[in-house]
């Protein structure tokens, strides 16, 4: 919470609108490689232009916006990658100046393998003086998560420059003619609705934080009677959960009570995906005074909710010592941030810290880069539930009012690039009071704080619908209990979650103390692995593909852990292998390099693997099979440094159901490997 009379946070989302759905089409992210540039890194005419959204204008001209290949060769070439894979039908490069130089167009699928599906043996200038190459294809098997671009730049006349290279699942275009697919402002579907007496009050009701599943609400309220210092009490956090799902209704709001409130001005940035961690603006002193400069963590416990402790960044520090902002990206990996640092371009700065390693502390802050901030006040960050799209106040990129509310999409891992920020037009930023906007995880309605219509004329808070195309990229929510595999019983664990394709860890949870309840949000477009971790057990990882998925889903999966002892068999559900052959496909390593980690932690332990196949089929070869599979993942853990006498291995084939084979959603079950534990 910033101290500023006018206080800005935002949730809202606005979908790209390029001919496509914004769910069938992906723009460049990542420049992977590059035959030779004009200039580096995020000068004009660099490499990087070519990532994002097409922008570069005016058409038929020569763009800053825009890559200009150094050299006129007949083989220059550069390669991108996208944030997430597709079965692409179509790729388009956007050339907005001398067009015609393009040789090769290949896909690049997420095994590496690249595919032709554009040649043009005569390059050379066209009529037009800029031109989209949309490049329709049927739909291949593989996916496609890169596209290089090959060129033969002598044989136009003079420069020839490349604004954006897309793919998309559809065949529809991906890029009106003049870019002019995105709105000017944003609009809604329905008029603001209070939240009503159970949430407002006569008093200042402000900053509301919604947790990621939408059931809880926290806010501030303000100079309130029943605030821990009474009505001289600047602000105490309050809380209200949601009470009827279909009527929208919250209960009546209670304050969250010591230790998060005292007689100081208390504040909640943002709150954990799954509710029980919340971020809190300033340090809370043994004392019981308060330091500005700096966030704290506060865990629900079984009994309440714990004394906020500092949270720890490497080389923190604010020179603004009257403002500050903070925010917890879902993952629970990302930390965004406003503060006034030596590098920063004007007044407050966005920046961003990583997790560190060991968990509990974090990054050196990493300014956002000159897109996102200005020469004046840039604050108030929001990251959606889908990691990439920023909401944020400025005073410096120009508006209806002294602090506008702007949104930018994250186009790669480096955190400092990102589209140019957009004003959300004035439904949203006017002369009036609106402030606060923050959203759920589904994305269908944000929360904010307007004096218009307010109780006693006091700020209230209030609802309002989205329509589909200002909506977050699309997220689907696990929900589930940590349970012992033997007594079903909860456990307290943490929840890692990655990436099955390239074993990036994406997330951390914690489940809940008092149930052993979890939430997550997995963004769509990869498919997942995530387990839960305790001590003195193993875990058996799930996982969940989420790759075609274009509309928000909630799933429930529980998740369980066996006790590391002699006897106990552990699933290896995120192993998987080529369909009716023995060979391991490559999402399967995340869950192997796991096992090999834990056979070089405790040297003494031996295994027995176990494979298993449902009863389709005959049932020699079944058991032929099972052997084949186990053996592979033998194979593969020997080769990780571990020796073949800590292993043995059987093939069982479908003699030792888990689930009816009646059903191929039940039968795929039966599929499995496992290991059990002969030694320890």
């Amino acid at each position: 919470m910033s101290m500023r009379k006018l206080f800005l946070s935002l949730g809202l989302s606005v979908g790209v609108a390029c001919g496509a759905q914004a769910q069938h089409a992906v723009w460049a992210a990542k420049v992977v490689e590059v035959s030779s540039q004009k200039a580096e890194g995020k000068e004009a005419f660099s490499p990087e232009k070519v990532l994002g959204e097409p922008n570069a204008q005016p058409l038929g001209q020569i763009s800053n916006e825009a890559w200009i290949p150094k050299k006129e060769g007949n083989n220059e070439s550069i390669e991108v990658k996208f944030v997430k894979s597709l079965i692409a039908k179509q790729v388009t490069v956007v050339e907005n100046f001398n067009p015609g130089s393009i040789t090769k167009i290949e896909l690049i699928d997420t095994r590496g393998e690249r595919h032709q599906v554009y040649e043009n043996k005569n390059p050379g200038p066209i009529p037009e003086t800029f031109r989209s190459l949309q490049v329709t294809f049927p739909a291949a098997t593989y996916r496609t998560i890169g596209v290089a671009v090959t060129m033969n730049t002598a044989k136009v006349n003079g420069v020839n420059q490349i604004d954006a290279i897309g793919i998309a699942d559809v065949v529809e275009t991906m890029v009106k003619k003049e870019f002019q697919g995105q709105p000017a402002a944003v609009s809604f579907d329905s008029s603001m609705v209070s939240l009503g007496p159970n949430v407002n009050s006569k008093y200042v009701d402000t900053h509301p934080v919604i947790s990621p599943d939408g059931r809880t609400l926290f806010f501030a309220r303000q100079e309130h009677p029943q605030n821990v210092g009474g009505t001289n009490d600047p602000q105490d956090v309050w809380y209200s959960t949601l009470a009827n799902a279909k009527t929208k209704a919250f209960s009546p709001a209670k304050n969250i009570g010591a230790p998060i409130n005292n007689a100081e001005g208390n504040g909640v940035a943002s709150v954990s995906t799954d509710g029980n961690a919340a971020v809190l603006i300033s340090l809370y002193k043994p004392d019981g005074s308060f330091d500005r400069q700096g966030a704290s963590l506060s865990k629900r416990t079984r009994t309440g909710w714990t004394l906020p402790v500092k949270m720890e960044i490497d080389d923190f520090y604010n020179n603004d010592k009257e403002n500050i902002d903070f925010f917890l990206g879902t993952s629970g990996k990302v930390l965004l941030m406003a503060v006034e640092r030596n590098d920063t371009k004007g007044e407050q700065d966005l920046y961003v810290s990583f997790l560190n390693e060991d968990g509990s502390t974090w990054s050196k802050p990493r300014n956002l880069g000159g897109a996102i901030n200005s020469k004046k006040a840039d604050f108030a960050p929001f990251l959606a539930a889908d990691g990439k799209t920023l909401y944020f106040a400025s005073e410096g990129h120009g508006g209806y009012g002294k602090s506008d509310i702007f949104y930018s999409k994250r186009l790669d891992d480096t955190w400092t690039n990102w589209t140019a920020p957009r004003n959300l037009g004035s439904s949203i930023n006017s002369p009036d009071f609106d402030a606060y906007f923050t959203l759920s995880a589904a994305g269908d309605e944000a929360f904010l704080v307007s004096s218009r219509n307010g109780i006693s004329n006091s700020r209230d808070i209030f609802r309002i619908n989205l329509t589909p195309q200002f909506k977050p990229e699309v997220v689907t929510l696990v929900r589930g209990q940590v349970l012992d595999a033997s007594t079903k019983k909860p456990v307290m664990a943490v929840i890692h979650y990655e990436n099955l394709l390239t074993g990036e860890e994406i997330g951390v949870a914690e489940t809940n103390p008092v149930d052993g309840s979890y939430t997550i949000v997995l963004p769509s477009g990869v498919q997942y692995g995530y387990r839960a971790e305790a001590k003195d057990y193993l875990a058996e990882s799930d996982n969940l593909d989420v790759v075609d998925r274009d509309k928000y889903s909630e799933v429930n999966q529980d998740l369980f852990l066996v006790p590391f002892a002699v006897g106990q068999t552990i699933k290896l559900n995120n192993i998987f292998f080529t369909q009716s052959k023995y060979y391991l496909r490559e999402n399967s390593f995340p869950e192997l390099l796991r096992l090999v980690k834990i056979m070089k932690e405790y040297p003494a332990l031996e295994i027995k693997l176990e494979g298993h196949t449902d009863n389709q089929g005959d049932p020699q070869l079944n058991v032929k099979l099972s052997q084949d599979r186990v053996n592979e993942v033998k194979k593969f853990m020997v080769g990780k440094g571990i020796s073949s006498t800590r292993i043995t291995t059987e093939g069982m084939g479908g003699a030792n159901p888990i689930a009816s084979n009646d059903q191929e959603e039940t039968r795929k079950l039966n599929r499995r490997v496992e290991f059990r534990i002969t030694k320890k």
